[in-house]
């Protein structure tokens, strides 16, 4: 493919990129194809000769097209979304074709810089205090990470990385048993394993109880074990938990434990003033993990990590040959030391024009948009005589729970309703009208409705509400 091939096909893929927004409403919200369907489809190896691009993009439309989940559709409820905008996209595209490899500042000092200035930006935006740095990782899951590697070499005086972990008393970390899967997955990968992550017990609203945290740190200590940190949620991801960052922070201060907040999902909020209280404390922590690809209007990948030293996370990460020193090193952070992978992709770009083409008084109303629609859910929720709320409303994100007239939510139907609750979301996802996610409130099943995408309106949140109701009805039809 020349370049004038490339500038033709390239006019038409943004074409065919444009037509897919408009035309994502009506579209299936889940795909609608069978499991291997796809891969049964296609060859089993590559072309040995080339192919046109027109019969490449016929195979994508009649294969792949159908086997998409529609992220950007404006009744996309599941998870939390993992946002796009025409800008964003853009400055995605751009980043490709330049094809930075930001590993130092001298192979692309570009986008070394403009990731120091969009972190600053952002870090201003959400209300951190000067001293915290960012840098943009691929997802929470490895920014979190980061901060497990850094709190446990903090903890063992810089010593697991020279000499491994035989030998040395068992460092451990801390979190609810609300926060994410990620962080049991990084325990196991910085070598906590699963023994040395402890879920500390929570309330009747799924906060972690401060006091059952400070015991557990103290009976650790007993046993000769080494507490290293702290994993305190922001809107963790079942029902949307909210830790009492302050008292958890202090708990971590007079412990001397490294604090890392996860606010993947919620912390984008945090650009409303009114919403800061939620995270009170905040300031206190080491690291902070936020994705704006999940509410700041940037697409898949994109997420900022914070931190209050920078210097934990390059004396934990950084390794040095004498292939990578080179001009620039000392004098701005080279961002290979803040994370897993040496090479790094111009995410900063893709941020950039979006936080500049929209402005942040533009986010901060469609956030505040959000958060009041899930408000009027809410209460559409309690009205209903045959559904119940399963845990307190949290920003965006409501989770309910079928129950209708006949089985006792409380007594020894649960088993039952739990049953039904799953053939709803079943039901309503298999439909593709709308897409809605299952999580367990207290071991029984409910139902995650999370509000999120750029596209959606008002009318699509009580649309896919009246066919929740709808497709609930036909249960017992």
């Amino acid at each position: 493919m020349n370049t004038d091939e490339f500038r033709r096909l390239g006019h038409q893929m943004v074409d065919r990129i444009a037509d897919y927004w408009e035309g994502v409403e009506e579209r299936p919200v889940r795909s609608q194809v069978k499991p291997g369907s796809i891969i049964a489809a296609l060859p089993d190896q590559a072309p040995e000769n080339p192919e046109g691009f027109a019969e490449i993009l016929a195979d994508y439309d009649r294969i792949l097209d159908p086997g998409l989940t529609n992220w950007p559709h404006p009744r996309f409820f599941a998870y939390f979304p993992a946002n796009i905008s025409p800008p964003s996209v853009l400055g995605e595209i751009l980043s490709a074709g330049l094809g930075q490899q930001a590993m130092l500042w001298e192979t692309s000092p570009a986008a070394n810089e403009l990731e120091a200035v969009t972190m600053t930006w952002l870090r201003k935006a959400i209300g951190l205090p000067d001293g915290f740095e960012g840098t943009i990782q691929d997802s929470a899951s490895t920014a979190t990470l980061c901060a497990l590697i850094a709190m446990r070499e903090r903890a063992l005086d810089w010593s697991g990385n020279p000499d491994g972990l035989s030998g040395k008393p068992k460092p451990i970390v801390y979190s609810s048993a609300q926060a994410h899967s990620s962080i049991d997955k990084a325990a196991r990968i910085a070598g906590f394993g699963d023994a040395g992550l402890r879920h500390v017990p929570v309330d009747a609203t799924f906060r972690m109880i401060p006091e059952a945290l400070d015991e557990m740190i103290a009976e650790d200590r007993a046993a000769g074990h080494l507490p290293a940190g702290i994993v305190a949620s922001f809107g963790a991801t079942g029902v949307g938990a909210i830790d009492p960052i302050d008292a958890v922070a202090d708990i971590a201060g007079r412990h001397d434990l490294f604090l890392h907040v996860d606010a993947a999902w919620a912390g984008s909020a945090l650009v409303c003033p009114e919403f800061r209280p939620l995270a009170a404390g905040v300031e206190k922590a080491h690291s902070l993990v936020l994705n704006p690809h999940k509410w700041l209007v940037t697409n898949f990948d994109c997420s900022a990590l914070f931190v209050r030293d920078p210097q934990v996370l390059r004396k934990a990460l950084s390794i040095l040959p004498a292939y990578l020193v080179s001009e620039g090193s000392e004098t701005g952070p080279e961002y290979r030391d803040w994370t897993i992978p040496l090479g790094r992709r111009f995410r900063a770009l893709k941020l950039w024009f979006a936080l500049r083409n929209y402005g942040m008084e533009a986010i901060r109303t469609m956030i505040r948009d959000h958060v009041a629609w899930t408000g009027e859910l809410e209460a559409l929720i309690e009205a209903e005589p045959d559904f119940a709320l399963a845990a307190p409303r949290v920003l965006s994100l409501v989770v309910f729970r079928y129950t209708p007239e006949g089985l006792d939510p409380a007594g020894l139907d649960n088993e039952a309703l739990d049953t039904l609750n799953d053939r709803l979301i079943a039901d309503i996802n298999s439909g593709g009208f709308t897409y809605l996610t299952r999580t367990l409130v207290d071991n029984r099943v409910a139902v995650r409705f999370s509000i999120g995408n750029l596209t959606t309106e008002h009318r699509h949140v009580i649309e896919a509400w009246e066919h929740v109701r709808t497709v609930a009805k036909s249960l017992h039809g």
